[in-house]
Formats: structure tokens, sequence, C-alpha cells
């Protein structure tokens, strides 16, 4: 563990005094995290621009940093075909390529990454999502009387089990199963902590998630407290899907998923 020493300095009217405080602060090796949640906006396009970031963090108090790739790579196991991802702007971390659409819904997709001569792989498969039906702002609050309430109806889409992740922008997130409405219309509230100044635009989005992203993201969202996106360092780890095949003890965070997803926006009006 790393010592870090605080000194604080207490004045006093008649003497002063300093004490000295030990704090213990976890430390960790660097550690590779992973942005692959691919949202499928529009898979009637022929082509999907598909965006990968990578970062590398270590210790708790460190900033997170670009990653440099030796190499990333999409392969659709069905047709064999892969595609290379190169990276956007040099130090950028972030990894991007122009995909057929075709081969990221249908079959299995592998997600391949070379670091530090080390080896990732995850797989996943494209997961439907239901459109947002009603979207508006409401005029109820909860405990302060300052949240901005937003009420969100969607329909369920009949004979399949669904997950869901909701996308409330800010990095708040939601997730939800259709066990209680399922092929039903359901609506629900959402509340901001704070109340959102006038004209403030919201997107809104609702994902197709699998069970094991639906655990992954719930237990995120209840470590967070809500307030911390999914591929933020997490104050106690949280293993995704991405496995390190050269090393499984130094796996990295983050996930790997292909999601279809609905996006409406709102325009937050004086409650």
């Amino acid at each position: 563990m790393k010592k870090l020493t605080l000194a604080l300095a207490i004045f006093l009217a008649l003497s002063g005094c300093q004490d000295v405080i030990e704090v213990d602060v976890p430390v960790d090796s660097p550690r590779l995290v992973i942005d692959a949640v691919l949202r499928m906006d529009n898979i009637d396009q022929p082509n999907t621009v598909v965006q990968i970031r990578a970062s590398v963090t270590s210790s708790f108090f460190d900033e997170i940093n670009p990653a440099v790739l030796n190499s990333i790579s999409i392969t659709n196991l069905e047709s064999n075909t892969v595609v290379n991802l190169t990276e956007q702007t040099p130090g950028s971390g972030i990894y991007r390529a122009d995909i057929p659409t075709n081969r990221l819904v249908e079959g299995t997709s592998r997600l391949s990454i070379n670091y530090r001569d080390e080896l990732y792989e995850a797989e996943a498969i494209f997961v439907p999502s239901a459109p947002i039906d009603e979207l508006r702002q409401g005029t109820s609050t909860l405990f302060t009387g300052e949240e901005t309430e937003i009420v969100l109806t969607f329909t369920d889409a009949p004979d399949r089990v669904d997950f869901y992740l909701f996308d409330f922008d800010f990095n708040e997130y939601l997730v939800s199963e259709d066990t209680f409405y399922p092929g039903q219309p359901f609506q629900f509230s959402y509340f901001y902590d704070s109340e959102l100044a006038p004209q403030t635009i919201l997107d809104i989005s609702i994902l197709g998630v699998d069970e094991q992203f639906y655990n992954y993201m719930n237990q995120i969202i209840l470590q967070s407290g809500g307030e911390q996106g999914p591929f933020q360092t997490p104050a106690a780890t949280v293993k995704g899907n991405i496995v390190n095949i050269t090393n499984p003890d130094n796996f990295a965070l983050g996930y790997f998923a292909i999601s279809q997803a609905f996006t409406a926006s709102l325009e937050v009006a004086e409650n």
C-alpha cells in the first residue's frame, strides 16, 4: 500500500499543533479498461461506424490515460471475416472502423485486442431493444422537492425475454427486465437528483442487453450510486466479459456488447 502523508494544521487561540495522519490507499498494477458497448442506432444502414475506447489505470488517485494497443479487431465468427480498427488520432486511445452492419447483427462477434503482447478476447451477439413510445417531463418530486422527473413509456416486445439498459444522460443509468410487463406497454418515472436548468437537452436511450451484461451493469450502478459511468474506474473491481487469454489474472475492466439502441431527446422546461 502507498502511504500518503496529510498534514492537518489546527490553529487554536492560545496554542497550535500539527497532526500527521498516515492514510493507506489501494494500489493496483496498470489495468486495461475497454469501452466497447456498440450502440446500433440504425440496423437498416449498410455500414456502421464502430468506436471503441481503450485506456489504462493504475493506482487509486491516478487518472485514466489512453492506452496504445498493438492491435484491435472484430471477427464475425459465422463468416470468418476480420475487420481491424485503427486509432482515430495518435495517442487518443479511440479506435474506429467502418463495418458492414450485417456482420454485427448476424452471428457472434469476437473482439480481439493485443496490448503489451498479451491477448484479450470477448464475444458478443446483437441484442434487440424496444423503441420509446413517449418521453415527457413530469411534475412530481421525491425528497428535496428539487428533483427533475422524466416519464418514459415503451412497449416490451412479445414472445421473448428482454433485458434493458436505460441511459439517462450525464452518466446516469438504470437496468430493467420484463418479468412483470412481458409484451406490454410500461411506464415509469426517473428522477434526477437536482432540478435541471430550463432548456437543458436530454438524450435518453433504451439499449437491449443480455442477462450477463444486465447483471454487470446492475453491479456497477449499485456500487457507484448511479453517479458513475460503466467504464470509469469503480471503487471495487467489477469484472466484465473481456478475458486475458495470455495471463488470466491480468484481466481488463469494461465490457464488449452489441446493442440495438433507440434514442429520444427532451428539452427541460421550467417546473
